[in-house]
């Protein structure tokens, strides 16, 4: 191989063969760094893109990084159809295959413990919203208030019955992540989503990643399912399987500057070991 190490995920070796039409960063298929028993998911990229200079710039780009985080993702979502890969931050690049396969030995034992732990399991990812207001019909203007009375009263009524609606949808999700918390092997819960930055309508209210044996998957999606007609102006998402991204970070901060386990889709500054950086 000639050109920068791209690397998706590291993971055992693997016999199953990828998908003959998998295409990875720049449309080439994705090749393996076999090392001490473990085995690097790369890609060749250029040096104009992925140096550390070049990658700055990039990161200003969102449709460059969407088209880089769908081809990343597509090669984790391959290697889980056979193997149980450790995905790697977007845009984690080395010189060459020997700073990879330095930073495989330093972190050997991080990464086999982790791959001990996540073998045969899956991530699914379940979001809870309360979903938003119904808009008023224009004819149906609102009465005017009758005095200034009049007009606290119903802003009072108006902010009680939100509160409510708030307070039922939260009762909800802590009963529905106790239910799933039971048939999964660990949980993760992340903060909700904001609002202003979210596409999905409707206010966030959980937002969890369970981890969850291959084998129960189905038992898994059935209880989810169950739930979702349960309570009226309240939607139940669920995504995935996926590579066991909320699970796998207990190996960041090791040799190098990569966080083991970023979720493989999100845009970071490139903390990994970059051209610019790599020996």
């Amino acid at each position: 191989m000639t050109g920068l190490r791209y690397v998706y995920a590291v993971c055992r070796p693997f016999e199953l063969p990828l998908q003959s039409q998998l295409t990875g960063i720049g449309g080439a298929p994705p090749a393996v760094v076999h090392h001490h028993g473990l085995v690097a998911v790369v890609s060749t990229v250029s040096e104009a893109d992925f140096s550390e200079e070049a990658l700055k710039a990039h990161l200003e780009d969102l449709d460059w990084l969407a088209a880089t985080a769908r081809a990343h993702q597509g090669v984790i979502d391959a290697l889980t159809t056979v193997t149980t890969p450790l995905p790697m931050r977007l845009a984690t690049v080395f010189r060459d295959d020997s700073g990879l396969r330095t930073m495989i030995e330093a972190r050997e034992d991080d990464f086999r413990r982790i791959l001990d732990r996540l073998a045969g399991r899956v991530e699914w990812g379940v979001k809870v919203y309360l979903e938003p207001e119904p808009a008023e019909p224009e004819a149906a203007a609102p009465e005017k208030p009758a005095s200034g009375r009049d007009y606290l009263r119903r802003r009072r009524a108006s902010s009680h019955a939100h509160e409510e609606k708030w307070q039922r949808a939260e009762a909800f999700a802590h009963s529905l992540h106790e239910r799933l918390r039971g048939h999964a092997e660990d949980f993760r819960l992340h903060a909700p989503q904001n609002a202003a930055l979210s596409t999905a309508p409707g206010r966030n209210v959980l937002n969890a990643a369970y981890l969850v044996p291959r084998a129960h998957s189905e038992e898994f999606v059935e209880m989810v399912d169950r739930t979702k007609d349960e309570a009226p102006g309240i939607r139940v998402e669920l995504t995935g399987p996926w590579a066991a991204y909320s699970f796998s970070g207990e190996a960041a901060g090791g040799t190098g500057g990569e966080t083991v386990g970023e979720p493989a889709g999100k845009a970071a500054e490139p903390t990994g070991e970059t051209a610019g950086d790599a020996s």
